[in-house]
């Protein structure tokens, strides 16, 4: 396959780019140990899909998306805020951590309980309004373990 026809037929490339980023939650009202404080080492792979540039005069010619442009994109909105964090539903009571705020810097509080399957719809979110244009959010995958995680795709979404 020449390189021309593949602009010819207006291809579709999907580009992923992983992070990694440490973050403590505690799942309120849980039935077991989770419900506990507790952290992981997460791992996240982001996908996006779109068209390679065909403009010869960019820069950025025959790429879907700069990963630099993407690692940016992720870093704000995810890495950045998320990295070190102690995750926690809104609902969790808030006393016994206003008194340690030294030790818990930097809590999020969230209008939702901090599983992997809603974190990962958070992330979607985030990213998704952050890309340019053309290029659209394809999938993530939220790994918690080295044998967990969860998977989201925009083509599951309604």
């Amino acid at each position: 396959m020449h390189p021309e026809y593949l602009y010819e037929v207006m291809v579709k490339i999907r580009v992923t780019k992983e992070f990694t980023f440490e973050m403590a939650h505690a799942l309120l009202g849980y039935d077991g140990s989770c419900k506990y404080v507790h952290g992981h080492s997460y791992g996240l792979s982001v996908t996006v899909i779109g068209t390679p540039i065909e403009n010869e005069t960019n820069p950025k010619l025959g790429m879907v998306i700069d990963f630099g442009d993407l690692k940016k994109i992720v870093k704000e909105t995810v890495v950045d805020e998320f990295d070190h964090a102690l995750v926690l539903n809104n609902k969790t009571p808030k006393d016994s951590f206003k008194q340690k705020q030294e030790l818990f810097d930097k809590i999020i509080f969230v209008d939702y309980q901090p599983t992997s399957e809603i974190i990962i719809a958070d992330f979607a979110d985030r990213i998704a309004k952050k890309l340019p244009g053309e290029i659209k959010l394809f999938s993530l995958r939220l790994r918690e373990t080295a044998t967990s995680y969860a998977d989201w795709f925009a083509v599951d979404q309604v």
